[in-house]
């Protein structure tokens, strides 16, 4: 029923006896035999858990081989998390950061684990996914990132996570750049995208908190609840910008039902009952009070982020720094995206492309 760790995939064991070290020596109240396991989805940083004695905590590091440093700072992901968790009670509680080498080889953080429901791209087996129910987890997901970017940046001394200032023009330059260093296929659509963000860039409605990863696999659920989130996960991404950028992240991974397999195997907002790209841009509007008249372009950027992700990861396996199978068939994600956020930008809207 809950999130479940598995044995810890080949080439991505950690050494148990320098972490028995490190607790013995760092974290004295955790005592006790160190069971390691890893939860196998995702596709960025590693996440372990780990069972102390009856406690159980998360160990997160970067991938084995990565080389995208912004996308793998694991003192900026703890200390989002430290500064963040008195303004927003909903993130696991930072324990202790690592840059210590010889542990890990890699640095580290260790954070509570918040045990819950979280919706991968297959339904899990003990609960009726009833489409009155996925409605309600669509309508709480946005009711949820609405909270978030309402939160006081200043008041909550926030404003050192990032530069307000540029930040839609540092984004689009920035993962284009990106692109092209990890770049293996000669995707045209991508360089359309490109093109065209480049010269439609909007002016910035406001600044907040945003998270830059928010999708259904990032939320933990309450298991007596589905509706009710418990936890938003993975801040690697998390800054001080514009907040109609983190929607269109969010309505990127929003895969609708007539949209690419590609695209419909990554998540579960493709079945029955959620509601489609534009009504959930209909309801944030609703909920935030925001001006949504741009949301093609927020859209597009969306979609061509996730690509770049993705391909970096893609980029990883066909340079043999992971192993992990999951990777090998990732440019096809790379090229439903890309499609996407052409026919956005043809079509004039964000749902019903075919």
């Amino acid at each position: 029923m809950l999130d479940q760790a598995k044995n810890t995939r080949a080439g991505e064991e950690l050494n148990i006896e320098n972490l028995k070290i490190f607790f013995k020596e760092q974290l004295p109240h955790f005592q006790g035999d160190i069971t390691i396991k890893q939860f196998p989805s995702g596709y960025s940083n590693l996440t372990y858990l780990l069972q102390i004695g009856e406690q159980e905590l998360v160990l997160r590091r970067p991938p084995f081989g990565a080389k995208v440093k912004a996308g793998h700072d694991m003192a900026r992901e703890f200390n989002i998390l430290k500064t963040i968790f008195s303004a927003y009670p909903k993130v696991p509680k930072p324990i202790i950061y690592s840059n210590d080498l010889a542990v890990l080889g890699a640095e580290f953080y260790v954070m509570q684990r918040v045990k819950g429901v979280i919706l991968r791209n297959t339904p899990p087996k003990e609960f009726l996914l009833t489409s009155a129910l996925i409605r309600q987890i669509s309508e709480a997901s946005i009711d949820n990132l609405v909270q978030i970017h309402a939160i006081d940046v200043q008041k909550n001394g926030l404003e050192t996570l990032g530069k307000a200032e540029g930040y839609v023009q540092r984004q689009v330059e920035g993962w284009i750049g990106r692109y092209e260093k990890a770049k293996t296929d000669d995707v045209l659509n991508m360089q359309k995208t490109a093109t065209w963000l480049q010269a439609n860039m909007p002016i910035s409605q406001a600044i907040c908190l945003i998270h830059n990863d928010y999708k259904y696999d990032n939320l933990v659920l309450n298991p007596e609840n589905l509706s009710e989130i418990m936890a938003v996960l993975d801040w690697e991404m998390a800054t001080i910008g514009d907040p109609l950028m983190d929607l269109g992240t969010t309505l990127a991974y929003w895969a609708d039902a007539d949209d690419l397999p590609a695209l419909r195997h990554f998540s579960l907002t493709s079945f029955e009952g959620n509601l489609n790209r534009q009504e959930i841009a209909e309801l944030y509007a609703q909920k935030s009070g925001r001006n949504l008249s741009e949301i093609v372009f927020y859209y597009a950027f969306g979609c061509y982020k996730i690509a770049v992700i993705v391909q970096q990861i893609y980029f990883r396996f066909v340079q043999g720094f992971t192993q992990d199978q999951r990777f090998a068939n990732l440019i096809h994600m790379v090229y439903a995206f890309a499609e996407n956020a052409v026919l956005a930008i043809e079509k004039g809207k964000i749902s019903n492309f075919r």
